[in-house]
């Protein structure tokens, strides 16, 4: 069991990501987020806990003006070696996720792209997925 605890920057959204070998729970220390799953989109706040089975793409987004804090509990571990691998490293939990301009983020981006076979994720997006090394695909 892996268990990062991100902080979700205001205006943030993931996009649609699928993990076909582990399930994931998100419960919101702090603040609130709007998660998309199974074509329902719901507000899940502080003190709550969404799951999200294995193999079923999910999203969220921080719609709110403030700093969210959860923790994202992934079974089997290894997932949170996906973060660890893309994440920038801070001073404590409470330092401000750093600003990323876009050559910044085209590069964290490229980087995501290059770890998703060997972390058998998939990032789905409106057009064409991006996918790592999944036998369902």
């Amino acid at each position: 069991m892996s268990l990062p605890c991100p902080h979700v920057i205001p205006a943030l959204a993931i996009k649609s990501t699928n993990f076909p070998d582990e399930p994931e729970s998100f419960t919101i220390l702090h603040g609130e987020i709007e998660f998309s799953f199974r074509g329902e989109k719901k507000v899940v706040r502080e003190r709550e806990t969404v799951n999200i089975p294995a193999n079923a793409p999910h999203s969220f987004t921080n719609a709110s003006q403030h700093p969210v804090r959860l923790l994202c509990i992934n079974a089997p571990a290894g997932l949170d070696e996906f973060f660890l691998a893309l994440g920038v490293p801070v001073a404590s939990r409470t330092t401000p996720a750093p600003v990323l301009d876009q050559a910044a983020k085209a590069a964290m981006m490229a980087k995501t792209v290059s770890l998703l076979p060997k972390y058998r994720t998939d990032i789905l997006g409106t057009n064409q997925p991006v996918r790592g090394d999944n036998p369902l695909n």
